[in-house]
């Protein structure tokens, strides 16, 4: 469950940093106590008072309060100007509104501030509750003052809290009564096959075209409720104004007794289609992907010069949410730069929370797929987002498309400075949330692309992750337009144990006689393997020189020799390794006066040996020493790998290699981090153990690989000797 992922999540995390802490004093480095991460470290430390609205003046007017929990932040911007659009425009009334983002509830004295704000509002809002233990934090608050409450508005969350809804005298235990108005309604355009909250939403939809013809004196507050709830979905400033405005002028008795707000109009929500095709600068949603292809084709790719029928498609999943509030510049952001680099992008979103649908609809075209690539930015799970998950649909959904599929990770519970200064990089709800649940669909890449503001909660687009995340996903969409026989794969081979074995050995594998194989079933496929040796002893000779050879032996092969001019130019960090390892090109890997790339080339295929950690005697110090990195060598490999060899995809061969154990954050890697800056645009191909899935989800969410099992060769009885 979601709640068991989220404890055993923090429990890994604090058990690694209880095992830090005194790693970090063997290596006798001084560290700040601010650098060295706590528990309180493990949820974001944002602060619900930064975005407390309090009328300035509020002049002999009726005040009301509105106490709000989140789950995500998008909102935030439109309450915040909604209550100040209400403080600076209506002359009887004026608003205090205290906001808290659900995570904000794990700090003790958010929430006693929360409780105490609780027992002194008129209106209570709630919406996407769905973390157990914090769900059961918001009923303890808001169940007691419940009665004293004018109303409470709670929008598709977890059903105990959904049950403290109370809009007059609708409830949701009200729905249930056989005299209640709705119940009929509800019963008959109940969906099936669908989650309670997307089950809510599809019920709202169709609420506009019977709300009229329910009697007003006995259905009014229900109908309060739903249009409520369809202002919530509208998500813009307006449509919130009107729902604070509407809920005051009828439920908060004060502002009913003055007659306030009486003469208010009404206003019908303002709301974009539920789902569709949106483009930041189409004047439209598009509802069909003919109707957008035509657009694409005819209007837009001409104007931003792209050519059509050669560009790659990059599929976009994205939440509507951000939509409607107009918390939509990381979304723009990512496109634009998709664009700038010559693809095409569909970029698809849905009010509900089965983003399947936006692979069903949109991404396919007379029978045939649309995209090379597909990015879901809403950072969570594809069927039932944060809610509840159906992962076997999500894997049909994935199977049908059988397109690349990778899941970008917004910093949603984290402000984007907690993050940037985090030794943890994600904190652990996020990671259960978004990297472990999207991860049993099958998504692979958690790149953080977005960061929230602590202050306005907006998303901060990150620049240079965006970047990373476009080339990665046009590197993806490029292996399936790109011919066979001009893609280029670099396999990679390692010393097993680290800096123990010889090399050419991963655990229960036989490495080169697996390439054998492997290489004469690519040649089969159509790529240019070059002359391929005869036996596999021929293969580790041309590679090694001798099956025994290890990493410090001399007789490795040489396939490529790199100039410290060209290795400084090809590798932006190369200045920053000098503080651990000295100018380059250093002693490892090194003639003395170039950086030596081992390995051997055929054809398209370039056969290497990744270098050792650098610290023999200690190689777990790169884990966790703050200052250390990869040696010059181990740089220089990686970008031979990129920008000389120019490889399609690298494939890591057997269990297991350095490059996802280097020093950087645990989950959602910055661009400082190694395993990012080593791995650059290159798609990860790792075949890794099949019994040993802890240390492959190191390797897919520090490195960015795609893991692929082995089995573990069977146990036999060895007998008595």
């Amino acid at each position: 469950t979601t709640a068991s992922l989220i404890q055993s999540a923090g429990i890994a995390q604090r058990d690694l940093l209880a095992q830090q802490e005194p790693l970090v004093r063997q290596n006798g480095r001084a560290r700040p106590a601010t650098m060295v991460a706590t528990n309180p470290g493990l949820f974001t430390q944002s602060k619900p008072e930064d975005r407390r609205v309090v009328p300035d003046d509020p002049n002999g007017r009726v005040v009301f309060k509105v106490v709000y929990v989140v789950l995500e932040s998008q909102y935030q911007a439109s309450l915040t100007t909604a209550c100040k659009r209400i403080n600076a425009g209506q002359p009887g009334v004026a608003v205090e509104c205290s906001g808290y983002i659900l995570e904000e509830l794990r700090d003790e004295a958010n929430y006693e501030q929360f409780k105490k704000d609780v027992a002194e509002a008129n209106i209570f809002i709630g919406s996407l509750i769905f973390v157990q233990e914090l769900a059961d934090k918001v009923v303890a608050a808001v169940e007691p003052n419940r009665d004293n409450l004018d109303a409470v508005c709670v929008f598709p969350s977890m059903p105990a809290v959904m049950r403290m809804n109370k809009i007059g005298s609708f409830t949701m235990a009200s729905m249930g009564q056989s005299k209640n108005v709705m119940v009929d309604f509800m019963k008959k355009n109940k969906p099936s096959g669908t989650s309670f909250q997307d089950g809510m939403l599809k019920l709202v939809r169709t609420l506009p075209k019977v709300l009229k013809y329910l009697p007003g004196d006995k259905a009014k507050d229900a109908r309060s409720f739903m249009m409520s709830l369809q202002y919530w979905l509208g998500g813009s400033p307006e449509n919130i104004e009107a729902l604070l405005l509407n809920l005051a002028s009828n439920y908060v008795p004060e502002v009913m007794e003055k007659g306030m707000l009486n003469e208010m109009p009404v206003l019908e929500p303002e709301v974009i289609p539920d789902r569709g095709i949106w483009h930041p600068v189409a004047s439209k949603v598009f509802e069909t992907p003919a109707e957008y292809m035509q657009w694409l084709r005819e209007e837009h790719a001409p104007s931003v010069g792209i050519d059509v029928d050669t560009a790659p498609v990059v599929g976009i999943v994205l939440q509507k949410s951000h939509i409607n509030t107009k918390d939509d510049a990381h979304y723009v952001s990512f496109i634009m730069e998709l664009e700038s680099r010559g693809a095409l992008v569909l970029p698809t979103y849905t009010g509900a929370l089965d983003f399947s649908v936006c692979i069903d609809e949109y991404f396919f075209l007379n029978g045939k797929t649309l995209v090379d690539s597909v990015i879901n930015l809403t950072g969570f799970a594809l069927v039932g987002g944060p809610a509840t998950q159906d992962h076997p649909k999500a894997v049909a959904t994935l199977q049908k498309l059988d397109r690349p599929y990778l899941c970008a990770v917004p910093a949603t519970f984290q402000t984007f400075e907690e993050w940037k200064d985090s030794e943890l990089g994600l904190h652990p709800v996020q990671v259960a949330l978004q990297v472990a649940l999207p991860e049993l669909d099958g998504a692979i890449e958690p790149i953080i692309y977005a960061g929230r503001d602590g202050v306005t909660g907006r998303s901060i687009p990150q620049a240079d992750r965006i970047e990373v995340l476009a080339r990665r996903a046009l590197k993806w969409a490029s292996l399936r337009r790109k011919e066979v026989k001009d893609k280029k794969v670099a396999i990679t081979v390692f010393s097993f144990p680290p800096d123990k074995g010889n090399v050419g050995t991963a655990a229960y594998l036989n490495v080169f006689g697996s390439i054998f194989e492997c290489l004469k079933a690519m040649k089969a496929e159509g790529y240019e393997v070059g002359e391929l040796p005869e036996s596999v002893e021929d293969l580790v000779d041309e590679v090694l020189h001798e099956k025994e050879a290890r990493l410090a032996s001399p007789q490795l092969n040489v396939e490529y020799k790199m100039s410290v001019s060209e290795y400084k130019e090809l590798t932006p960090y190369a200045s920053e390794l000098e503080e651990n390892w000295g100018p380059p090109p250093g002693q490892l890997n090194s003639d003395g006066a170039n950086l030596l790339v081992y390995g051997k080339r055929f054809g398209n295929v370039f056969i290497g040996v990744q270098p050792s950690f650098g610290y023999e005697g200690d190689p777990m110090r790169l884990l966790y020493a703050k200052s250390a990195s990869p040696h010059h060598g181990f740089a220089a490999y990686y970008t031979y790998v990129e920008k000389v060899f120019g490889a399609d995809a690298v494939l890591h061969f057997g269990t297991h290699g350095s490059l996802e154990f280097m020093p950087g954050k645990q989950v959602g890697m910055s661009g400082g981090c190694y395993p990012d800056r080593l791995i650059q645009s290159t798609p990860n191909l790792y075949y890794y153990a099949a019994n040993n899935p802890s240390e492959a989800t190191i390797a897919k969410r520090r490195s960015y690989a795609n893991t692929i099992s082995y089995l573990t060769p069977p146990a036999e009885n060895a007998g008595l000797y």
